[in-house]
């Protein structure tokens, strides 16, 4: 078992470790070093800290498996009524980069009933070979039969590396998954790479409530795998005229059991924009003082043609729902025009949203973080500039 240990010998009661611990784990008491078990993760920060060697960090060997059998880059390609999901299009054109690095071949896993059309856009996206599991029973999403057809064709075919969506659905397939074939999962990557010398996966993502920027590998074991966040990559073009392998697996055994059914698919039915397609995003933050006043932010993204987002210090102000949280920890978005109305840009916040193409901030603070961001900024009370510009683009453009 991996255990840590104070030598008291040693300790002379300096302190050094305990600001060194991010998790708070360490105190002093009777001028000796404790350790919290209930707190400490056994990162190890502690023991770099200490100048008397008076930490003793104990970890499991880590067995290293044969991984000379897996070649291949894999996206798990998402669908919804035979329609395949745009976040599958992205992660077939990262997983295009990735795979000509490595010098094999890339390939897309999907799931679900009449999905001859899907398997022939995945090939036009980038697909050398696509993986295809018809069955009447996996029309709709279902994680437990998912995750077991899913972990038996990586056990088969022993790709290198595994991608997904950070979706609602990718979250809960791919841990099951890793789960079963025994190896890691790196979830809500925002960027990824190779180490070429040692062909293993680096994969990126924001770490401590997105302070820092962690790149995790997996080098011991195989697949790689990693669910990557919607919109943070381009997808892949379409070229009709690409040829790939359709590999049809015939599923003739019995759907694995599953605590859950599906009884019926309801589309949600809105007027407004879906938020992580959208071109165009008016955001709202803790400066719009309530949530009476988002109808300002409703407007002026109604006279763009756009989609209402939000901040999370709005969202759990209970001013908007959730489904508009623009964010770490809500939505991440990419589109052509973001506007933040009353938005200081936490790091949170800028996760979701810094890869727009054109951001425009309005708030009365000149030094709030969201301008350094921003490509253009205007200094202002969000009361006075946003029905401002509402009413000039109703003017120019009659909406």
């Amino acid at each position: 078992m991996s255990d840590i240990e104070i030598i008291q010998d040693k300790c002379v009661g300096c302190g050094a470790c305990l600001s060194s611990c991010p998790y708070g784990a360490i105190s002093l008491k009777d001028n000796l070093a404790v350790i919290d078990d209930d707190k400490c993760t056994l990162c190890g920060a502690c023991v770099s800290s200490c100048g008397f060697d008076a930490i003793l960090l104990r970890k499991d060997k880590v067995e290293k498996s044969d991984i000379s059998g897996y070649h291949g880059v894999w996206v798990f390609a998402e669908q919804k009524a035979g329609v395949v999901q745009s976040i599958a299009y992205e992660l077939l054109g990262e997983g295009r980069k990735l795979a000509d690095i490595l010098g094999v071949e890339l390939s897309a896993v999907i799931l679900g009933n009449s999905i001859e059309q899907a398997c022939r856009d995945l090939v036009a996206r980038g697909a050398d070979n696509v993986y295809a599991v018809s069955h009447p029973s996996l029309e709709n999403f279902c994680d437990e039969p998912y995750a077991v057809i899913l972990a038996g064709l990586i056990d088969q075919h022993k790709p290198e590396i595994v991608l997904c969506g950070a979706s609602t659905i990718g979250r809960a397939l791919i841990p099951r998954v890793a789960i079963k074939v025994h190896t890691g999962l790196t979830a809500d990557c925002t960027a990824l790479a190779i180490d070429e010398e040692k062909r293993i996966l680096l994969q990126t993502r924001p770490a401590f409530g997105g302070n820092i920027m962690a790149t995790i590998i997996c080098p011991n074991h195989r697949p790689q795998m990693a669910t990557v966040r919607h919109k943070v990559m381009k997808e892949a073009a379409p070229d009709s005229s690409r040829q790939g392998k359709v590999i049809n697996v015939p599923y003739d055994r019995k759907m694995p059991a599953s605590r859950t059914s599906v009884l019926k698919v309801v589309e949600e039915i809105t007027s407004m924009v879906k938020l992580t397609e959208a071109d165009i995003i008016v955001s709202g933050g803790r400066g719009m003082k309530g949530p009476e006043n988002f109808k300002l932010i409703e407007a002026l993204a109604k006279s763009l043609g756009g989609a209402v987002g939000a901040s999370r210090a709005a969202v759990d102000s209970g001013w908007i729902p959730y489904s508009h949280q623009v964010g770490q920890t809500g939505k991440t978005v990419a589109p052509k025009l973001y506007v933040a109305c009353g938005i200081s840009g936490a790091i949170q916040h800028l996760v979701g949203m810094q890869s727009a193409d054109c951001i425009i901030a309005v708030n009365k603070d000149p030094d709030a973080p969201i301008f350094k961001v921003a490509n253009f900024g205007i200094v202002g009370d969000v009361f006075e500039v946003v029905p401002a510009l509402t009413k000039k683009l109703q003017e120019t453009c009659g909406k």
